[in-house]
């Protein structure tokens, strides 16, 4: 959260004052956690400051004093030479041992106009003094950074909205806030998975819907979807996983992963109906009998190729988890109910659609005797 100034002042010290009273109030929910701002604005300074006229008297300009402090407090380059077949770069810079005091600087010469070494304690002054250690601006506004965590059982949206909640009761008039880097990408467009998973399970019925050339059929195998659903929502609340990005993709990644199991049936199923005019529960359990062995063969293949992103350790593997766990689930779920639920699903579905299509031909047949 960066938190601004916006009433045209650049009053550093009222955006310490306003960060430390959002960092207290956000340290005190128990919601957040880690909540800190490396912003400071009293950070220990010194001040140079360079007498112009004295400096034009020793026959000096302003940007000779500046280069001078420049080379000997920090560095600066020369040229560059051979040796040993490598390419070494020359520096010039002040010994340490020469420039550990403030009083140190005084003692640095440069010389003048005239070829005469001019030390920099005759032209400048120095003063201790406070400052921020980095001033930033965002929006063109002053502001600090506010970074922090949601706490254990509480997802990134809910920490937002508590920290919002705290900027709304503490920040005085004229200061205000935005949301910057992840967290204002999540602000943009946290809504939007909820579209993301329905635009998801249109596509896969209606790709269904164009290979079964039939707007019934699908629903079947969309029904299956949420049975991959059990297993993820247990175990994360068992396991106490904050519902992230990562794992938002794994449920998008099930759609089409239970979707493949729910298809194996039911292609099966329609084909013995219409094909082989067989009854529509008798097409059911044969169907469920007849692709059990594929089913558990493609899911439990998958499922040992998922494990290692359970069992991911070292850099990064909070993100392979937060994928790798839901998908595992998922997928067990899914494959330990397809097989009783999707039968159940087909015999009502295609009952409903038969049931359909005879009440459209009886109303076909009676339209044409009327005329």
């Amino acid at each position: 959260m960066q938190v601004e100034l916006r009433d045209a002042s650049f009053d550093l010290d009222k955006l310490q004052a306003i960060t430390d009273t959002m960092v207290a109030n956000g340290q005190s929910q128990t919601g957040l956690q880690r909540i800190a701002s490396s912003f400071r604005s009293s950070v220990p300074q010194i001040v140079i400051e360079v007498d112009r006229v004295k400096t034009e008297t020793l026959h000096l300009t302003v940007d000779q004093v500046f280069d001078a402090l420049a080379s000997y407090l920090g560095s600066s380059y020369i040229t560059q030479f051979n040796k040993f077949g490598r390419v070494f770069q020359i520096y010039a810079q002040a010994d340490a041992a020469f420039r550990l005091q403030p009083g140190d600087i005084e003692n640095f010469a440069v010389r003048n106009q005239q070829r005469q070494m001019v030390t920099l304690g005759t032209v400048i002054t120095i003063r201790p003094a406070t400052g921020p250690s980095l001033i930033s601006l965002y929006n063109l506004y002053p502001s600090s950074t506010i970074i922090g965590l949601p706490a254990s059982g509480f997802s990134s949206g809910e920490a937002m909205s508590i920290m919002e909640q705290i900027a709304e009761r503490t920040l005085p008039r004229g200061a205000g806030y935005e949301w910057s880097a992840i967290s204002y990408q999540e602000k943009a467009v946290g809504n939007q998975i909820y579209y993301t998973f329905a635009l998801a399970l249109l596509l896969v019925y209606l790709v269904l819907a164009g290979q079964y050339e039939s707007w019934f059929a699908p629903v079947s195998v969309i029904l299956a979807v949420p049975l991959s659903l059990v297993g993820p929502a247990m175990v994360l609340r068992a396991l106490g996983i904050d519902n992230n990005l990562y794992i938002q993709i794994g449920l998008i990644l099930l759609i089409a992963l239970s979707a493949k199991n729910a298809i194996l049936i039911v292609e099966v199923a329609r084909e013995r109906r219409l094909c082989d005019h067989m009854a529509i529960l008798d097409a059911a359990v044969g169907a469920a009998r007849a692709r059990l062995r594929p089913i558990l063969m493609t899911s439990f293949a998958f499922i040992l190729g998922v494990l290692p992103l359970v069992l991911a350790t070292g850099a990064g593997a909070s993100a392979r988890r937060s994928i790798g766990v839901p998908v595992f689930s998922g997928m067990i779920a899914s494959t330990c109910l397809a097989v009783v639920f999707v039968p159940s699903f087909f015999v009502v579905v295609q009952r409903v659609e038969e049931w359909w299509a005879a009440r459209g031909k009886a109303t076909s047949r009676k339209l044409a005797s009327a005329e």
